[in-house]
């Protein structure tokens, strides 16, 4: 189905780009076996990681867990109730945000290089930047699954501390993880509503 509603119109991108990218694009529970390659998941990083961050920093990490021995290594960390689907995902993506991406901040920000120890020299200000930039990246990430033509299947049912031990260490956090391919049969659960604009919008 390609929108045709009058504030698709307004919009820059085609209705049917909208429609992939939004509209249509729903949260998949089942997938084929096709698999995802990495050619593919590089092309939706090299277009995501322009999504705009607090002073370009990017402390999003992407653990792509392809292996028999990684997923059970993965599943025993999952809800029981995403277990399924995560087993049978043609790949699953772990990510995470590092604490310490303010490390990087001197080639990120050249014209700036003390950026990052001007201003994340504390450890507690760089979690709390890097929960919320590294979530902004992982919403981009979600979006370029769905730019790809793939579905994608975020979730944060998980044992995080578990997770955390198994897959990463102390400076990186799970943020969530996303089982990404084709949607198989059944693939969707049925639409829940959206606030409308007028509930969520003001202006002063």
């Amino acid at each position: 189905m390609t929108a045709t509603s009058e504030p698709a119109a307004r919009l820059a991108l085609s209705p049917e780009a909208q429609d992939l990218l939004f509209r249509e694009a729903r949260t998949a529970n089942t997938f084929t076996d096709e698999p995802v390659t990495d050619a593919q998941v590089e092309a939706i990083y090299d277009l995501v990681k322009y999504g705009p961050t607090a002073f370009n920093q990017s402390p999003l990490r992407v653990v792509l867990v392809r292996t028999q021995e990684g997923r059970e290594r993965l599943l025993k960390h999952m809800a029981e109730g995403n277990r399924p689907k995560t087993a049978t995902a043609p790949l699953v993506a772990i990510l995470a945000t590092d604490h310490e991406f303010h490390e990087e901040m001197p080639r990120l920000v050249p014209h700036a290089p003390r950026t990052g120890e001007t201003y994340f020299s504390e450890r507690a200000v760089r979690e709390q930047s890097a929960l919320l930039n590294g979530a902004l990246q992982a919403a981009y990430f979600i979006v370029g699954v769905r730019a790809a033509g793939l579905a994608a299947g975020p979730m944060t049912g998980y044992d995080a501390h578990g997770l955390r031990a198994e897959f990463l260490d102390d400076d990186h956090e799970p943020l969530m993880v996303v089982n990404i391919g084709r949607p198989g049969p059944d693939a969707w659960f049925p639409r829940s509503p959206r606030l409308p604009y007028a509930d969520v919008v003001t202006t002063v």
